[in-house]
């Protein structure tokens, strides 16, 4: 059988997966590439790839998609590396500047401030341009939320509008998948979740930020109903942007 060409990103959220592909029989079946969650998309829908953990905003776009394993990367609640940082308060917010990295946490941010907070705001990806308030996702965000007068967790604001957790990525495949690969696949991502304590010891400490809770607790790898039902709303919010 030829390897499977799988994308995943680069983030400490996704470490735990790779972990377990690292620690089982998995990795001698696939070719891994790390990237940007944009650029998982991308390969994804492009066919670069077989598999990618791509930001479910970018679903709709890759060809045959389906979900492959019975994990994700999701959080109940606040995620604590999904923000708007702000100079000003949500609702005094007139301009926004939007990650490159991810196509989820941007609409995230554009459905939350037209449907929940109920606001008009202009969009820029200019890195000169100087906006209220930014779009920041992943290991960028660790220890920052004290260089901002206001940061806003979108898996908590998501959950305050909703009452549903949220699902950032989630494993997609572009095509039919051995059933006997995605069970080995899914035995090898529960093997990196039971020994997230063993890969905390492995990973760069960030005195400002406490990796034990997010990976721990605020992180919420389950790839539950729950998830799905948000990820069916917010694809519909999406279209409503317009």
């Amino acid at each position: 059988m030829d390897k499977i060409k799988i994308s995943a990103v680069a983030y400490t959220n996704t470490k735990p997966f790779i972990y377990g592909i690292e620690h089982s029989e998995v990795k001698n079946q696939i070719v891994l590439s790390l990237d940007i969650p944009s650029d998982c998309a991308a390969k994804l829908i492009d066919g670069q790839v077989d598999i990618g953990l791509i930001p479910v905003a970018a679903f709709p776009q890759v060809p045959n998609a389906n979900i492959i394993a019975g994990y994700c990367i999701g959080s109940v609640g606040a995620v604590n590396s999904v923000f708007i940082f702000s100079d000003v308060p949500v609702k005094e917010i007139k301009t926004l500047k939007l990650d490159s990295h991810s196509r989820t946490s941007n609409n995230l941010a554009k459905v939350l401030l037209k449907f929940y907070w109920k606001l008009d705001v202009e969009f820029t990806t200019d890195p000169d341009v100087h906006a209220d308030a930014i779009v920041l996702i992943g290991d960028r965000t660790f220890g920052k939320k004290g260089n901002y007068a206001y940061a806003y967790d979108m898996g908590e604001e998501w959950m305050n509008f909703t009452g549903l957790p949220f699902m950032y990525a989630a494993w997609i495949a572009n095509k039919k998948i051995p059933e006997t690969f995605v069970a080995d696949f899914n035995a090898a991502l529960k093997l990196g979740l039971d020994h997230r304590m063993e890969l905390l010891k492995e990973l760069p400490q960030h005195p400002d930020f406490d990796l034990e809770d997010y990976l721990m607790h605020k992180l919420d790898f389950e790839l539950t109903e729950q998830k799905k039902e948000a990820m069916t709303r917010f694809l519909s919010y999406i279209k409503q942007l317009g």
